[in-house]
C-alpha cells in the first residue's frame, strides 16, 4: 500500500498495525526525517513524478493533501501507473466551510485580513477546485484510468473552547507567509468575535466536512 504525500509518518503506523505493508512518499525532506523514525519505509518525491515502477502497488491511499496539489491531471496518471490492475484508491479530502460556525468565520477574517497585506504575504491557493465534488473528483481521475467514484461526506466536531478552536486553525492553516503583525491581528479579531459563537454547551462550535472517496484503476484490456 502507498500513502502518497505521507508527512511525518502517523497513517503508516495505523497502516501497519491494520496488518498492511505500507511505503509513504512525501516531497518534504523535514517530515520524512520524522516518519524515518517510525518503523515504516518512506522515500522522498514527487506525486507528479512517484519514484516507484509501474505496477507496484495493490492500493493507495491520501489523507488530507490530494486536493492541495498542483498539477492534479499528472498526479492522476502517475496513480494509475503505480497501481497494479484494479488497484484501489482511497482518499480523504477537506469539505467547503458552512452555516455560522467558527471555520466560516476564520475563512472571513483571514479574507479581510489578505486584503490588508502586500501580495508577497498572501496566502496562494493550492490545489483544484474540482476535488471539491463528487463530478469533478472523476473529471480528474477517469482519463487517468479509474472507474466513478465511491463518495461520501462526514462532519468531523472540533467545537472546544476558544483557545482550542484557535489551536485548530493556526496548525491546520499555514498562515507562514503572513507577518507577524498580520497574523496578530488575525487572532486579535477572531478572538473578539468568536466568543458570540458560544453555544449552551460552553464550547465555540467547530464542524470540520470531509469527503472519503474510493475508486479502483480499471483492468487492462476493459
Amino acid at each position: 500500500m502507498l500513502d502518497l504525500a505521507c508527512g511525518d509518518g502517523f497513517l503508516l503506523d495505523l497502516l501497519a498495525a491494520a496488518g498492511h505493508q505500507a511505503i509513504g512518499v512525501d516531497v518534504s525532506s523535514g517530515d520524512l526525517v520524522l516518519a524515518r523514525q517510525r518503523p515504516a519505509s518512506v522515500a522522498e518525491g514527487r506525486a507528479q513524478q512517484l519514484p516507484f515502477a509501474d505496477h507496484s502497488f495493490d492500493s493507495c491511499v491520501s489523507h488530507m493533501a490530494f486536493m492541495l496539489m498542483s498539477d492534479i491531471d499528472e498526479v492522476a496518471a502517475e496513480l494509475a501507473r503505480v497501481l497494479r490492475p484494479g488497484g484501489r484508491l482511497a482518499l480523504v479530502l477537506s469539505g467547503s466551510a458552512a452555516g455560522d460556525d467558527a471555520r466560516a468565520l476564520f475563512g472571513k477574517l483571514l479574507r479581510e485580513t489578505l486584503a490588508d497585506v502586500p501580495a508577497e504575504q498572501r496566502l496562494s491557493p493550492l490545489g483544484d477546485k474540482r476535488c471539491r465534488t463528487r463530478a469533478g473528483l472523476d473529471e480528474i481521475l477517469a482519463p487517468a484510468g479509474f472507474v466513478p467514484v465511491q463518495w461520501r461526506t462526514e462532519q468531523i466536531d472540533f467545537s472546544g473552547s476558544l483557545e482550542q478552536v484557535w489551536d485548530f486553525f493556526s496548525v491546520t492553516y499555514n498562515l507562514f507567509p503572513l507577518s507577524e503583525s498580520a497574523s496578530s491581528a488575525l487572532k486579535a479579531a477572531f478572538f473578539a468575535e468568536a466568543p458570540a459563537l458560544t453555544g449552551p454547551d460552553g464550547l465555540i462550535p467547530l464542524a470540520f466536512p470531509v469527503h472519503l472517496a474510493s475508486t479502483r484503476s480499471v483492468y487492462r484490456g476493459q
